[in-house]
């Protein structure tokens, strides 16, 4: 069955179908029972699974060894952190412990473990509440990285996840959630370590993750009606990263635009162009990402923060050498989603 719905909800009936399917899921973090949900992702599933969905006290490090201990004796579960900033208290146990437990056990204990970080800009969060670490967890040997950026792929990603053995960081932007898209409700798995080529072109390739997808989009569509034909590659993932897409997209078009969720500095896009440059010769590559400084409140200064579409389309027409002007339909508050996010929760 095919239905339209929200990024969030496809995330929420992936934990409840895999929570259908094997007992031994179990879902864990602040607020999993709050009636909003964490964006609506967990809503009512405390309701149909109490001996599954465990709210936790706020001990993030606590909790984080307590899933550990779970994994290795047979349960595979989900924590989730309402903010990126909060696994960071958990750290030690998600790179010394989690992360390596297969590793030291020769394979012979692996560590299921999915860790739902939600990230990004978002009415008024400030320095301590919206930043992107894809960079930060995608460093670490032993963990797998994922960043989906459509409901179809959120859905079928977390399915994945939770079904391997080895731990996975699953970065939900918080964009992302009312994002409403076709979702195939047939169980499927989605490959974790595989890109896709979301619109064809032969001008430029637009290379990008997470919600930064979203604006590559816009202004692909944007500068087809100009003629300018882009070609869009979602990552979807960044450990393992799908080397082959890259260099299969830039060899094609010979001009690169890489798009960072995150900053650039040590960032993402860093490793990208290192990919092509080691791989390919001849091709001209830039990148855009997040302004590189503690991130502001006031959105009168967000709005110089985030890559966009409007900064998107500038640039793939200073790379074409594009002369024409192209009308270009900025965003009112580029700190809201929608009308409806008017707070944090």
């Amino acid at each position: 069955m095919i239905k339209k719905i929200t990024y969030a909800d496809a995330i929420k009936d992936a934990l409840q179908t895999s929570i259908k399917n094997d007992k031994k899921v179990v879902l864990l973090g602040l607020g999993v029972d709050d009636p909003k949900g964490i964006f609506g992702t967990t809503k009512n599933l405390y309701n149909n699974f109490p001996n599954n969905v465990f709210d936790m006290p706020t001990a993030e490090n606590g909790f984080t060894g307590f899933a550990l201990g779970l994994a290795i004796s047979g349960f595979r579960p989900v924590i989730v952190h309402q903010r990126v900033e909060f696994s960071l208290l958990s750290i030690e146990q998600i790179f010394n412990q989690i992360a390596k437990w297969n590793y030291m056990s020769a394979g012979s204990s692996p560590a299921p473990i999915v860790i739902r970080l939600i990230i990004g800009k978002g009415w008024g969060q400030g320095p301590q509440h919206s930043q992107s670490l894809e960079t930060i967890y995608s460093h670490i040997p032993g963990l797998k990285v994922v960043c989906p950026s459509s409901p179809q792929d959120a859905r079928d990603l977390m399915i994945s996840s939770i079904k391997d053995n080895n731990p996975v960081i699953f970065f939900e932007h918080r964009w992302c959630h009312s994002i409403k898209g076709k979702v195939n409700k047939k169980i499927k798995s989605s490959k974790i370590g595989k890109g896709k080529i979301l619109r064809k072109g032969k001008h430029i390739s637009l290379i990008s993750f997470s919600y930064s997808i979203i604006e590559c989009i816009f202004a692909a569509k944007i500068l087809k009606k100009y003629g300018i034909l882009c070609e869009v590659l979602d990552l979807r993932s960044l450990r393992p990263i799908d080397k082959k897409a890259i260099i299969k997209t830039a060899n094609k078009t010979k001009k690169i635009l890489i798009v960072d969720n995150g900053m650039k500095t040590f960032g993402v896009s860093a490793e990208i162009l290192s990919i092509i440059y080691e791989n390919l010769k001849n091709i001209y590559v830039e990148r855009i990402g997040v302004l590189d400084t503690p991130l502001p409140s006031s959105v009168a200064l967000a709005k110089y923060c985030y890559p966009e579409h409007e900064e998107i389309i500038k640039k793939v027409c200073k790379i074409l050498k594009i002369t024409k002007k192209i009308n270009i339909k900025k965003n009112k508050n580029p700190d809201q989603p929608n009308s409806d996010f008017i707070g944090p929760f």
